[in-house]
């Protein structure tokens, strides 16, 4: 694995860290957006080890779904769960009459970490 794509994970993981952190404290909304971060993190490491790079996010999650769901690379439901929480992410960023729940905050931190797993899993086997 190289420099680049370490960091990325690294940067996802503690991204999550920062998600889990603000579930605790309440910061429900702050919490998705972070564990939409950890995730899209996470994605670019996957990609980047590809030698992919985009800068949109829907650029990323498109390539990700290209790459790996639709591959059989890494489980379709992996690609969800990266949409999924994108969307999560712009109603607790941009939806002002929107609040995430605690259970809705604490499920997008749990398929963050299971995301991470996996592409640390997929990384970690050396295919890129």
């Amino acid at each position: 694995m190289n420099a680049e794509v370490a960091a990325r994970l690294g940067r996802a993981r503690s991204t999550l860290e920062a998600a889990r952190v603000l579930a605790a404290q309440a910061l429900l909304n702050e919490a998705a957006s972070e564990a939409y971060y950890a995730m899209f993190h996470a994605a670019t490491a996957a990609l980047a080890a590809r030698g992919l790079g985009f800068s949109k996010h829907s650029a990323v999650i498109s390539a990700f779904g290209r790459e790996f769901a639709k591959t059989g690379a890494l489980a379709p439901e992996y690609h969800r769960r990266l949409r999924e929480a994108f969307d999560a992410r712009q109603a607790a960023t941009y939806d002002y009459t929107h609040e995430i729940t605690a259970a809705e905050a604490l499920s997008l931190c749990h398929d963050a970490g299971q995301f991470i797993a996996a592409i640390e899993e997929y990384l970690g086997a050396g295919e890129p």
